[in-house]
């Protein structure tokens, strides 16, 4: 989700506001405002003034419901990068998931306690004021905005928070984050198709506007769970895949005793794109060699100093093995910005080489879906992933999702 404007902080989180925000903030001032002119007529421009509170303080519960989830994250040290407030309500942005179950639930349950507790404290207020008075609708309306704000968010389906609540009973009875994901995904993709069709049913049938809301809510809920359900396939993926699946021989091996001079006339000059060189001898890998290493030398010495002499030893450079996760692999090429990785074998010897081309192709043929030989060569040479697939995050994700399962769970997986 884009984060909009930023209008300020709340406890040290940036707190922005979508350009779908004014869109729904109009409409309920206007919906509001038209109700209670025509409850109060004698109450006039007051009554606009009244709808236009009771819609901003919506929102106000909204920002306190996402508080209570951001707080709670926050006390178990994930960074809370931002709350959002758009057409649907609200979305904290927070950096990891929480590390096991019972800390998720907390997450999760957070928001509706804050929207339950807020129902009760302003349901007392109600009953303390006159009650047909602007305050006393102000009042009053916002107490229901809560009681049905913390019971609508507990639906035991995903992207709402009882989804999460569900997700962290599933996790937490098989130790498997993505057996939670895919059975709290799977419940909101059910309830956003049942929302969608009785909403579009009844507003067609009793020509009342407000189902379409009920429908669009349905569609907001199972594109965002299948959105989960599909993120959670692909870290399930991720962890399936080893270097060795990525791997290409995308590179050649010279002889590390010819000199530097040969290297340059012989590969260099005829070299098309640039190449990766692994220089090697008596059966043996010396290392890797780069133009830029070459460079590096006085050309007063090429003719006598050998490839041997600017090869960077394999325990030198950044590699994995053959069976280490491909995940291991994004992590690492991330982390030291890199443009490519080595694959070692068993042996010691260079298996292959891996670089963002290559791993959105293995992804790719994991997926069983096609990508252009003409996209991956850009991306080989951009050395860059395609925009809007964010491949580093969700391998972090995976990764840490690995972290969280149980023994059980791990041994299962690697079979």
């Amino acid at each position: 989700m884009q984060t909009g404007w930023r209008i300020g902080s709340i406890f040290g989180i940036p707190l922005n506001i979508d350009p779908s925000w004014l869109i729904i903030l109009g409409f309920f001032t206007f919906a509001n405002g038209l109700d209670l002119v025509s409850e109060n007529p004698e109450w006039g421009f007051v009554a606009w003034v009244t709808g236009f509170l009771i819609a901003l303080l919506l929102f106000v519960s909204v920002l306190l419901h996402e508080l209570g989830h951001s707080l709670v994250a926050r006390s178990q040290g994930i960074k809370v990068n931002s709350i959002t407030l758009f057409l649907f309500g609200g979305i904290a942005a927070i950096d990891r998931e929480s590390q096991t179950p019972g800390q998720a639930f907390q997450v999760a349950i957070a928001g509706p306690l804050v929207s339950l507790t807020l129902f009760a404290l302003l349901s007392i207020l109600f009953f303390q004021i006159p009650q047909s008075s602007p305050a006393g609708v102000v009042v009053g309306n916002l107490a229901q905005i809560n009681l049905v704000l913390g019971l609508f968010n507990l639906i035991p389906g995903l992207p709402l928070d009882g989804g999460q609540i569900l997700k962290a009973a599933v996790w937490k009875i098989t130790g498997n984050r993505f057996s939670g994901v895919h059975w709290a995904a799977r419940t909101g993709q059910i309830l956003g198709w049942l929302a969608i069709i009785s909403g579009l049913f009844f507003a067609f049938t009793t020509e009342e506007f407000g189902f379409f809301w009920i429908a669009l809510l349905g569609w907001f809920v199972l594109r965002n769970a299948t959105a989960y359900d599909s993120m959670t396939n692909l870290q399930e993926t991720l962890l399936q895949l080893t270097a060795a699946d990525a791997m290409t021989r995308e590179f050649r091996v010279i002889d590390a005793n010819m000199t530097l001079r040969q290297f340059a006339d012989d590969y260099l000059l005829e070299a098309k794109e640039p190449q990766v060189y692994f220089a090697a001898s008596d059966g043996r890998y010396r290392g890797l060699v780069s133009a830029e290493d070459l460079r590096s030398v006085e050309r007063s010495l090429w003719e006598t100093q050998t490839v041997h002499t600017i090869a960077k030893p394999l325990d030198q450079i950044d590699t994995v093995e053959e069976k280490a996760s491909l995940v291991d692999a994004i992590n690492k090429l991330e982390t030291k910005q890199l443009g490519r990785i080595t694959v070692l074998s068993p042996a010691g010897a260079v298996a292959g080489i891996i670089d963002r081309g290559d791993i959105v192709k293995a992804i790719a043929t994991a997926l069983k879906f096609s990508i252009p030989e003409a996209q991956i060569k850009r991306i080989k040479q951009e050395g860059s992933y395609p925009g809007g697939f964010p491949i580093p995050a969700i391998a972090k994700a995976a990764a840490e999702a690995q972290q969280q399962q149980t023994p059980s769970e791990l041994t299962s997986a690697s079979k």
